[in-house]
Order: structure tokens, then C-alpha cells, then sequence
């Protein structure tokens, strides 16, 4: 153990002087992404809050035959605009954007209302144009509940109680708390934190074999007495104190800068206080030995950094699968599932920025499997450490 302690030092000290390095690995992959993502967040926040304030344009086709539709869309901050389109014109300016939503009233609109018979009414959009679907969701809910007055209005004049057709009369009741909303925006998060530990180390396993096989130092390196295996122990030990501090400083750049982010307006709350900080810096932090590891292992296989460069870069990608299948399949924290490393991870980070209390069990499995994986993963690389091949 002592021998591996002298390799960390070393490590430590040599990568430390190498500032440019440092300072690449740590301060723009910690801080800059943190605060792009507040930025994101902030710019998501302020467009939903222009769109719920912001009036709507909508382009109507014989308004005349509809007054009192009209009426009912100008209550609600609607901005009507008088236009004269065919089919086949109002279809191109929708297609070509030129107009974003189009509402004609057909010549027989009066006349099914006069008889109590549904009027037709014919909306253009655009359903591929995300950016104006919030719009044409506002002209749709305006439109239904203007065709629900009129057909309470019809039952009351034919002396029936509208409340008749009202079978069922559902009361939602949400049980979020401003801090489980507000996973709906970072739930991301985890794969940000996750990330953004395993580069900070990236460049410490990538040297501990590639970039001393093209130095041409690594043959000189293993004659010391020292085993090949506490050699690369030790750079392990380096690899995981450089990742450790990059989730450091990720964690909490990201809880200065949600802070200023404007989730409040959306009724949602940053739980990124100092106890969560810590709990999330310990439900991440197993996973660094593993990942440590399993970039040395894949290190070792290559013969020049640009090449470790690019195999490593998709042990990177590793971490990510199982939190898109959790995303896609709905997954929900098991005891098997636990035991999926970075998997786990996600279901610890998600539920401590719900602020729901952790299971002791699950937080166990997450820990000790990520742990007992690393140690695994790392006697594998000192094992390869001693192939004659790893010189050539």
C-alpha cells in the first residue's frame, strides 16, 4: 500500500503541474457545463412564460359567418386577422409558415347551428412545427370550451339540466412538490454529474499506459521495484481523486447556478441545498473506481493517445445506456435494478432531488456493487499490466 500511496503522489503532482491540462479537464467540463445548463434551463423557463403571456395570431376565413365565435376568441387574447385563402392557399401558408394557424368558418356554419346540428369548423396547423404548438393548443382549448357553452346553452333551452350529461365529475388532485417538478427539467442531470466525473479523470488513464508507450517512458517505468500492479493502482487511485473532484465542483456549480435559473416561476424548487450537494456527490462518487478502471483497461489495448482517445471515448457512452432504457421504459428502482452500476445512480440522484426519503437498502446495493465492480475491474487492469505485449 505504500508503494501505491508514492504512485498517487506522483500522479497528483505531476498532473497538477500541468495546468493547461488541469485546468481543461476540470474548470470547462465543471463549470462551463453547469452553467450552460442553467442557461438552457433559464431560456426554457422564460419561453414558456412569453408563450402563456404572449397573444396569439390566427387567421380567419370568413369571420363574418362566426361573431360570436370571434368574440369569444378576442377574450382570450387572441389576435384575429382577416384573411381571404382558398384550400389550397391557406394549406401552402401553413406549410410555408407564412401563416400558423389558419381557422376558416365553411358557408354552412350558421345554418347547423340555427338546426342544433354540430357547425363545421376547419383549423389549419402545422403538427411537425414544434415551436407553435403551444399556440394551437391555446386556439383548440378556446374553440372546445366555446362548443361546450353552446351545447349547455342547447339543453337549457330545451329544459334540460346540462349537469345530466356530466356523469362523472373528476377532481384532479396533484401531490408534487415544487421539488419533484422539478425533475421534469433535470432529469438529465444525472447523465451531466456522471459525465462530467468520468472526464475529469479522462486524461490521468489515458496517460497511465498510451501516453507513456509514445513517450517512450513506460519501459523504463516498469523496471523500478515496484509491482507492475501497485503501478497502476496507484494511477487508479490518481484517476478517481481527479474524478472526484470534478463531480466536486460539477455539483456544485450546478447548485449556484439553479439557483438563478427561474424554476420558481414554473411552480417547481431546486432542492440543491448543502445536504444535497453531499448526498449527491456520495451517490456518484462509487462509480469513479469502475469507470477508472475500465478506461485504463481499454488504454492498455491501444498503442498511441490519439488512439486511446477514441476507444475511450465510448467507454464514455457506457454510463449513458442504461439511463436511456430507465427514460424510454419507464423504469422504476428495484432490487435487481440496483445493482446496475450508473443505473442505480440515476434513481439515487433523481430521488434525492425529489427530496424523498433514500432507501438504506438500494443506497447499499449502489454502493457496494459499484465498489466491488471497481475493485474487479481494477485487479483485471493490473493483470493486464503484466503482458509483455503491453511494451510492443
Amino acid at each position: 500500500m505504500h508503494s501505491v500511496l508514492i504512485v498517487l503522489r506522483k500522479e497528483l503532482r505531476e498532473n497538477l503541474r500541468d495546468r493547461r491540462t488541469f485546468m481543461s479537464a476540470l474548470f470547462f467540463s465543471t463549470v462551463l457545463m453547469p452553467l450552460l445548463v442553467a442557461l438552457l434551463v433559464n431560456i426554457t423557463v422564460r419561453r414558456g412564460q412569453n408563450q402563456d403571456n404572449a397573444q396569439v395570431s390566427l387567421a380567419v376565413v370568413h369571420g363574418e359567418r362566426a361573431p360570436n365565435l370571434l368574440a369569444q376568441l378576442r377574450q382570450y387574447r387572441i389576435e384575429l386577422v382577416s384573411v381571404d385563402l382558398t384550400d389550397a392557399q391557406a394549406r401552402e401558408a401553413v406549410r410555408h409558415q407564412q401563416r400558423h394557424i389558419v381557422l376558416v368558418v365553411p358557408d354552412d356554419y350558421a345554418a347547423q347551428l340555427a338546426q342544433g346540428q354540430p357547425a363545421p369548423l376547419l383549423l389549419y396547423s402545422d403538427s411537425a412545427d414544434s415551436a407553435n404548438a403551444s399556440e394551437v393548443g391555446r386556439v383548440r382549448a378556446v374553440l372546445a370550451h366555446y362548443g361546450g357553452e353552446v351545447a349547455r346553452l342547447r339543453l337549457m333551452a330545451r329544459g334540460v339540466d346540462p349537469t345530466v350529461l356530466s356523469a362523472i365529475a373528476v377532481q384532479d388532485i396533484d401531490v408534487a412538490t415544487p421539488a419533484s417538478r422539478s425533475v421534469l427539467i433535470l432529469g438529465t442531470l444525472t447523465y451531466i454529474l456522471l459525465l462530467t466525473m468520468l472526464m475529469g479523470g479522462l486524461h490521468v488513464t489515458l496517460d497511465a499506459t498510451a501516453g507513456e508507450r509514445e513517450r517512450g517512458s513506460l519501459e523504463s517505468l516498469l523496471t523500478v521495484p515496484v509491482r507492475r500492479e501497485q503501478l497502476l493502482y496507484g494511477k487508479i487511485l490518481a484517476a478517481c481523486v481527479f474524478m472526484l473532484m470534478s463531480l466536486t465542483l460539477a455539483v456544485s456549480a450546478m447548485s449556484l447556478a439553479l439557483r438563478h435559473a427561474g424554476l420558481e416561476n414554473l411552480g417547481m424548487n431546486v432542492n440543491l441545498n448543502l445536504r444535497t450537494v453531499l448526498e449527491l456527490i456520495a451517490s456518484c462518487a462509487p462509480l469513479a473506481p469502475l469507470g477508472a478502471s475500465l478506461m485504463t483497461i481499454v488504454a492498455a489495448f491501444t498503442r498511441s493517445y490519439r488512439e486511446a482517445q477514441t476507444y475511450v471515448g465510448l467507454v464514455l457512452l457506457i454510463p449513458t445506456l442504461p439511463l436511456v432504457f430507465a427514460n424510454t421504459l419507464g423504469l422504476r428502482p428495484t432490487v435487481w435494478l440496483m445493482m446496475v452500476p450508473s443505473l442505480s445512480q440515476h434513481f439515487l440522484v433523481t430521488g434525492i432531488l425529489r427530496a424523498e426519503p433514500v432507501s438504506a437498502l438500494y443506497a447499499t446495493l449502489s454502493v457496494s456493487v459499484s465498489l466491488i465492480l471497481g475493485l474487479a475491474a481494477a485487479y483485471a487492469a493490473g493483470w493486464l499490466y503484466h503482458r509483455e505485449a503491453l511494451l510492443g
